[in-house]
């Protein structure tokens, strides 16, 4: 790969995940403030995410595949995106809100498959190759926290109470415009499949690996990933308007420690596996979830603010642990002729229906525990998804019989 080519494509991840975290996870906090939201409004906001990963398959497979260059679908996302979220930053209410929200995920979210059809176009070692680039999309989204916090204080007290979060969406309308216009620019990825190919249904969800739930232990791996995607929407719906609402100094900034956290351990992932196996390592980033939520109970933002940092730091456990194991499992278990199937099916399953059920479940218990002053009792909030991480952990360490799976970097 050319270094100008290298550059380009380092270029284009930072913006497309610097666009994501500069206002997805500062999202909750300002739907509270802004828009007054109920914790219900909030959990359906946020699970627009996997109404977007639902519909995106066929996007990518009626469309971008069969007709149109990606770096041409990229670009003209983005670029409608950017008017989506310039007219998110306008809104005052839920009602006018939602349909601006909903319409920009259904769009962002085939833009992910895009930039990796993209950048896996260019390369002749993708195994080699990918890391290098993908790494900047997660120092985009550092960089985006860390500027909301740090440089422009939206996410302080003073800005929260000043409605100052609004300008996230200002920020990431203008960075979307700036990749939609430079997708154009991008090397040319035509389409993958003949206009006259027939694609079904099937093709596009990953149905065709749905014969691997006839195996019991991935039919166990597959309803766990679901399950655990309940505690994870805690953490995405919840963890900043937590921490802005105990009175944790940038708490944006400091949820950046759970990115960094998350390079740090996809590096001693390979380490963990060779030496304890699939099953223990999973079984470890399961646990990190009810240790993670524990700390958020426990912790507070005066002497216990080491617990909330601790807590942030897990999400590279929390994360890659689990899920990128069990993408490296569904792998080796798929074979030659099912691995983009059944990824594609594990993707619909986690992000699709699993996060979808559990943003409503975090909305419920959300507005279940505000007290009389309309403040979150966090403890009791907290406690649940502790206790079903907990639970989905003791049960796949029952259930599921060990297998000796060989780490493949990806």
């Amino acid at each position: 790969m050319k270094k100008s080519t290298q550059i380009q494509l380092s270029v284009m991840m930072f913006l497309e995940f610097f666009i994501w975290g500069g206002w997805f996870v500062t999202l909750g906090t300002f739907m509270g403030n802004n828009l007054h939201a109920t914790g219900a409004e909030t959990g359906m906001a946020y699970s627009t995410q996997s109404w977007g990963a639902i519909i995106a398959p066929f996007i990518i497979g009626l469309i971008a595949d069969r007709f149109f260059n990606a770096e041409r679908i990229l670009g003209v996302l983005h670029l409608a995106g950017a008017v989506l979220m310039f007219q998110m930053s306008q809104t005052t209410d839920f009602g006018s809100f939602y349909p601006y929200i909903l319409g920009y995920m259904i769009m962002y979210m085939p833009t992910l498959a895009l930039v990796n059809s993209v950048s896996f176009n260019q390369m002749t070692d993708p195994a080699k190759e990918f890391s290098y680039i993908r790494v900047w999309g997660t120092i985009g989204w550092i960089v985006a926290g860390l500027a909301i916090s740090y440089v422009f204080s939206w996410d302080s007290s003073a800005g929260i109470q000043k409605g100052l979060l609004q300008n996230t969406f200002l920020m990431t309308a203008f960075a979307s415009g700036i990749l939609g216009l430079f997708s154009f620019s991008l090397p040319k990825t035509p389409p993958r499949a003949n206009e006259s190919e027939k694609v079904t249904l099937s093709d596009m969800l990953g149905l065709d690996a749905i014969k691997l739930l006839k195996d019991k232990n991935f039919l166990i791996f597959f309803l766990s990933s679901v399950l655990i995607c309940i505690p994870l929407a805690f953490y995405y719906q919840n963890a900043n308007p937590f921490l802005a609402e105990i009175g944790v100094d940038n708490p944006t900034g400091k949820m950046t420690i759970g990115q960094a956290s998350e390079v740090l351990f996809m590096l001693l992932l390979p380490i963990f596996f060779k030496k304890f196996g699939f099953k223990k390592t999973i079984l470890l980033g399961m646990l990190a979830w009810a240790i993670r939520y524990l700390l958020f109970a426990f912790g507070n933002a005066d002497e216990l603010t080491f617990m909330l940092i601790l807590g942030i730091a897990l999400h590279g456990i929390c994360y890659d642990f689990f899920f990128v194991s069990g993408q490296i499992y569904t792998d080796t278990k798929a074979g030659e002729h099912h691995k983009s199937a059944a990824q594609g099916l594990i993707t619909l399953a986690t992000y699709g229906v699993g996060m979808l059920i559990g943003f409503w479940v975090a909305g419920q218990i959300s507005d279940r525990f505000i007290n009389a002053e309309g403040l979150h009792s966090w403890k009791e909030i907290w406690w649940f998804p502790a206790g079903f991480a907990a639970l989905i952990m003791l049960i796949f360490a029952i259930s599921f019989k060990d297998e000796k799976i060989e780490y493949k970097a990806s």
